[in-house]
């Protein structure tokens, strides 16, 4: 049976994964490009992202490779996906990653405003998902046909999985900076309490690598 993961989750030393106000401007918020200077260094995100050569080999550039294989389906929020809020104005919107976004597989966008499927270059497709996280697992799982299932993120994406035990296995990668204010990742949870232990740590080249487990015995 597929796995369900998060990989390659960026957060500062203050618990945040990504800074406040998102705009087109800001992706991932004020500040919040600061989280994944160290992702962007590395090998795998060159070639896979930024389809150029370069990079840094190292640990940093072995997980963000680990956090695309065996992935057979994704899930993102609605915010990961873009910057508009309320029903969608068109269709005009595609994403932040051009024509030929980097997942190459299906994507399942958690949104309460129904979209028509989006199908993109390089096998990537996103599927707009209005019935909730639990429906959005099932079709992840279906389309992943026994690869495993990794949740992107946003914060409070990756917070309704933990909080209903979905996550088999989490990596956070724990950069050595502070935000102040953001989206804070384990706002209102009880980890230890859900079952999670951290059982690795791996120093990268940039950041500490952090796994974290549900623990199931």
């Amino acid at each position: 049976m597929s796995r369900v993961r998060v990989a390659c989750l960026s957060m500062s030393l203050d618990g945040y994964v990504a800074g406040p106000y998102q705009s087109s401007d800001d992706p991932v918020g004020v500040g919040g490009a600061r989280l994944h200077e160290w992702m962007f260094a590395t090998r795998t995100f060159c070639r896979r992202v930024l389809s150029r050569d370069g990079g840094d080999a190292g640990v940093d550039d072995e997980l963000v490779a680990r956090g695309f294989d065996g992935i057979g389906a994704w899930i993102i929020g609605r915010n990961m996906f873009g910057p508009i809020r309320g029903a969608w104005r068109g269709e005009q919107w595609r994403g932040w990653w051009g024509d030929a976004p980097p997942f190459g597989v299906p994507v399942f966008v958690l949104t309460h405003h129904p979209r028509k499927t989006l199908e993109m270059a390089g096998g990537t497709s996103f599927h707009f998902v209005t019935g909730g996280m639990h429906a959005a697992l099932q079709m992840a799982r279906d389309a992943a046909r026994g690869e495993d299932v990794r949740i992107g993120g946003g914060a409070d994406t990756i917070r309704q999985c933990l909080h209903e035990r979905a996550i088999d296995e989490m990596h956070i990668a724990l950069v050595p900076t502070v935000l102040g204010a953001g989206e804070h990742l384990f706002a209102g949870l009880d980890l230890r309490g859900l079952g999670y232990r951290c059982e690795r740590l791996a120093g990268g080249e940039r950041v500490a690598h952090h796994l974290v487990s549900r623990i199931t015995t």
